[in-house]
């Protein structure tokens, strides 16, 4: 038994370890958006800030349309999210319980989209969009990212791991199949449902390349970009350039931090059936 406690203790201690190498870069971010602009190029450089300023953020707010750059992320981000969840668990609900002709071969082409690089289809893609002059606009953004075939693939695993009966039990009280997926199944697999969400989160929240396409004004675009032009433009001014790095995880970081017990769960839940 004391063995065995040693060596929880010294795993745990790695653990913090290996915690804080990740976390050390997180910190330095932070703390240098409170510091002077001569402090953060300043020699020796100094982990923690002598002189505490939000200068950098009134700066920031100044510059930019900060307000309008996240209302833009928000609306986008949080559109894709919820819209892929629902289409994702439908369809990964069809292929995982539904038997119907062809289904195989779909679920294979599905995977096969997979492996195709963005890069080979974000011209076709645009071409289109332009054809139906909907660039520049919240439905040009939103509309190619409803839904995708990872998204389809994790659902389809999670309900791969629900037992059938449930399903027949639910026939058997009187449900509908609408009322099956949405009162039976969909809360059985409501972790799978919370770790998906973040990864679609956080994917379409950081996306750079397709809203900078997809936008050619100011007024359209998201965070990733806004503040990425607000870099080219002041390369020189540090201290804002932390602080738009820190208020734009902040979201990712907090829903996370709510989330990770589910997103964990998740997570395993999807891989109990290959």
């Amino acid at each position: 038994m004391k063995v065995s406690k040693k060596a929880n203790l010294v795993l745990f201690l790695v653990f913090i370890f290996i915690a804080s190498i990740f976390l050390i870069p997180f910190v330095w971010m932070a703390l240098s958006s409170l510091k002077p602009e001569a402090d953060i190029m300043g020699h020796p450089e100094r982990f923690f800030p002598r002189r505490i300023t939000i200068e950098n953020y009134r700066s920031l707010l100044v510059q930019i349309p900060f307000f309008k750059f996240l209302l833009n992320s928000v609306i986008f981000t949080g559109t894709v999210t919820v819209s892929s969840l629902l289409l994702d668990s439908l369809a990964g609900y069809a292929f995982a319980k539904l038997k119907f002709k062809g289904s195989n071969i779909l679920f294979i082409i599905v995977l096969i989209t997979m492996m195709i690089p963005f890069q080979i289809t974000m011209i076709p893609i645009y071409l289109l969009l332009n054809e139906m002059k909907i660039l520049n606009t919240y439905i040009g953004l939103i509309l190619p990212r409803l839904t995708n075939a990872f998204g389809i693939y994790f659902m389809r695993q999670s309900f791969l791991s629900v037992p059938n009966e449930l399903i027949d039990a639910g026939r058997i009280d009187g449900l509908s199949e609408e009322g099956i997926f949405f009162k039976v199944m969909l809360p059985v697999v409501a972790s799978s449902l919370m770790s998906l969400g973040i990864f679609h989160f956080m994917y379409n929240w950081n996306d750079f390349l397709w809203p900078m396409l997809m936008t050619n004004t100011t007024s359209m675009q998201t965070l990733p970009v806004g503040l990425a032009l607000f870099q080219g433009e002041h390369v020189s001014q540090h201290g804002p350039i932390f602080c738009g790095a820190v208020l734009s995880i902040l979201p990712i970081l907090i829903m996370y931090l709510f989330a990770q017990k589910s997103f964990i769960k998740g997570i395993a839940l999807s891989g109990i059936k290959g």
